[in-house]
């Protein structure tokens, strides 16, 4: 009769366990948005203020750099180095503001899009200023943090003409 027991305990522990571990978790959907708008921004403070450090810790490992006119850049180390050139540059200025965002059901990936500015010197010393929009793809980290995992940009301005060149 005791063994009876043993067993009966063990098979609704098990039954439990199961159950726990195949239940979909419920995600707020509204926070986690919340959490990537705010991871978005945290990351614009940190490239307008040049730190070079903070704005690569929103990268993930493998994180793919997405910008135009030049070929894609994997990895937080290359795109880490690009940064450090940009933050090098005279007159170098950048700045962007998310106007959405979304987090998928599970809760574990994201997307945010808005408008960038960016101002970097011209060979003759003046400021050129360019806008744009961008989008970037978060994924959700196990420490809960989300980090940048693709990031692509582009230009509102027009494309030079043959005689601009």
């Amino acid at each position: 009769m005791k063994r009876l027991w043993i067993v009966i305990v063990v098979l609704i522990v098990v039954v439990v366990v199961l159950w726990w571990q195949l239940t979909p978790r419920r995600v707020d959907v509204e926070a986690e948005r919340a959490a990537l708008l705010q991871a978005d921004a945290d990351w614009a403070k940190a490239a307008a203020a040049k730190d070079l450090e903070r704005t690569v810790s929103f990268l993930a490992d493998d994180a793919v750099m997405l910008p135009p006119n030049a070929p894609i850049m994997t990895g937080k180390d290359a795109i880490g180095k690009l940064w450090s050139e940009l933050f090098a540059a005279p007159g170098f200025a950048i700045s962007w503001q998310a106007s959405q965002a979304a987090v998928a059901s599970a809760g574990d990936l994201g997307y945010t899009h808005g408008t960038y500015e960016g101002t970097m010197t011209d060979p003759e010393g003046n400021p050129v200023t360019d806008r744009g929009k961008y989008v970037t793809v978060w994924k959700k980290q196990a420490d809960g943090s989300w980090k940048a995992v693709v990031d692509i940009w582009n230009s509102n301005l027009p494309l030079p003409s043959a005689a601009q060149q």
